[in-house]
């Protein structure tokens, strides 16, 4: 079993307290001597592993998303890796949906810096960029195999759905973060979901839906 180094430990360390401060405040109002003072370490320290705060910031967001990429698109992550089934794909992502409600520094980091990066001299600017397209074209191909799956092959366009889909998560998590208790996230991304015929009849762990369980039609999917 491997075992981090002390370099791996201070680097994991600065990234944790990078994170939190980028969520708090965004990215402008942090400087690199509030991270270094929130891991204990000199600004110099902080410099031995990070040679500024774009490449910190960079390195914070793509360790998230590399975690979700081996969740989701395995063959992006992984190439030539097997790709899940397409229900299971569904659950996966629904999955992100409930972890997220765990982590809220990370939603708050990620709705922060969205906004800032639609500024094109933003650090994260081609990040988010890069990141959207990657995520509307892997959605577009989830939603094709779903329908593909279902012998339903065209009903839906799945690129509209795709963007469709990333607006209302984001739109989400915006509203959740505002007011978490008035927002069930996982529960309304399934009944977007159920309303186009996407999601499993057993649910996305296997549960049924709601008009099976209790004859209240669409809406109020439990995740």
């Amino acid at each position: 079993m491997h075992r981090p180094s002390k370099g791996e430990r201070t680097r994991a360390r600065i990234l944790g307290s990078a994170t939190e401060l980028f969520s708090r405040s965004g990215f402008h109002a942090v400087s690199l001597r509030d991270i270094a003072a929130h891991a204990g370490l000199t600004h110099a320290g902080l410099l031995h592993h990070f040679p500024g705060k774009e490449s910190l910031l960079i390195e914070v967001l793509e360790r998230r998303d590399r975690i979700d990429a081996r969740e989701l698109f395995p063959g992006v992550a992984r190439p030539g890796a097997p790709v899940p089934p397409p229900a299971e794909r569904l659950r996966l992502l629904i999955g992100v949906v409930a972890r997220n409600t765990r982590t809220p520094g990370l939603v708050a980091l990620y709705a922060k810096l969205s906004a800032e990066a639609t500024d094109p001299a933003h650090p994260a600017h081609r990040y988010f960029t890069r990141r959207y397209r990657l995520l509307r074209a892997e959605l577009s191909d989830l939603v094709r195999a779903l329908q593909d799956e279902a012998g339903r092959p065209g009903d839906l366009d799945p690129a509209v759905v795709a963007g469709q889909l990333l607006a209302l998560m984001d739109g989400l998590q915006t509203q959740w973060l505002l007011e978490p208790g008035a927002v069930p996230m996982e529960e309304l991304v399934c009944d977007f979901l159920d309303r186009l015929g996407l999601l499993p009849a057993d649910g996305p762990e296997g549960t049924d839906r709601p008009e099976e369980a209790d004859g209240a039609g669409a809406a109020g999917v439990s995740g």
